[in-house]
């Protein structure tokens, strides 16, 4: 028991880690560099506050590392309620990992597009701010395939969850919501046309389960039963 508690606790913590991570990287980092509707605003952007747009690429590798630890760490604690199921939740989240992980290069692309190095003088500067937001756009359908690998992750841990005597159900279904918020946020990126639901209310039931998730396992790891 005493080794559950200890496992779910530092799977809170790296989880933690995800999710201040993961804040820094959309709210401080991305958002404030990238304009969508205007390439050059970007690139000036990105030159400008280089030292933080590499930052937050750093940043992005320390979560997805984290979140490895957090796939086998889940694994270890859920496989007593059913191997197989806690198996393929653990593989869902670890190739979600592996396909957000490469979809990093896509981030990196513009810093190599807008630092002039010598064999780019074929291309004009609006050339270069085009391909960079190219680069950043094809990054940002790279994270929503990367998440719909996320989304069903957090299904099968939701129910997972709900069939262990070592957590609340309502965690369970909190992650179970979250999971079709994710599923419906990435397709409705790729079918526009079928769903117009602003982003918001679509993750932020996923932003509260998984902090919910995360501040359980820190404080109290596991429930201790008889």
């Amino acid at each position: 028991m005493n080794t559950l508690k200890k496992q779910a606790r530092t799977t809170g913590f790296l989880y933690l880690i995800i999710i201040i991570g993961g804040l820094f990287t959309e709210v401080f980092v991305r958002s404030k560099i990238i304009d969508w509707s205007n390439p050059a605003i970007t690139a000036q952007n990105i030159l400008e506050f280089e030292t933080l747009y590499r930052f937050g690429f750093s940043v992005d590798v320390i979560v997805f590392l984290c979140d490895i630890g957090v796939a086998i760490l889940l694994y270890k604690i859920l496989k007593p309620v059913s191997h197989t199921l806690a198996l393929i939740t653990a593989s869902l989240r670890l190739i979600m990992v592996a396909v957000a992980g490469i979809n990093l290069l896509n981030l990196y692309k513009p810093l190599a597009y807008l630092k002039g190095a010598d064999y780019l003088s074929v291309f004009n500067i609006e050339q270069l701010q085009a391909l960079s937001t190219i680069s950043l756009k094809t990054h940002n359908y790279g994270y929503h395939i990367a998440l719909v690998f996320f989304g069903f992750h957090c299904f099968f841990l939701g129910y997972l969850l709900i069939k262990s005597i070592h957590f609340p159900k309502i965690l369970g279904v909190l992650l179970i919501i979250a999971s079709v918020g994710y599923l419906t946020n990435s397709f409705s990126n790729f079918i526009p046309n079928y769903v117009n639901i602003s982003y918001v209310y679509l993750l932020l039931p996923a932003f509260v389960a998984e902090v919910s998730f995360c501040l359980w396992l820190l404080i109290k790891g596991i429930k201790t039963t008889k």
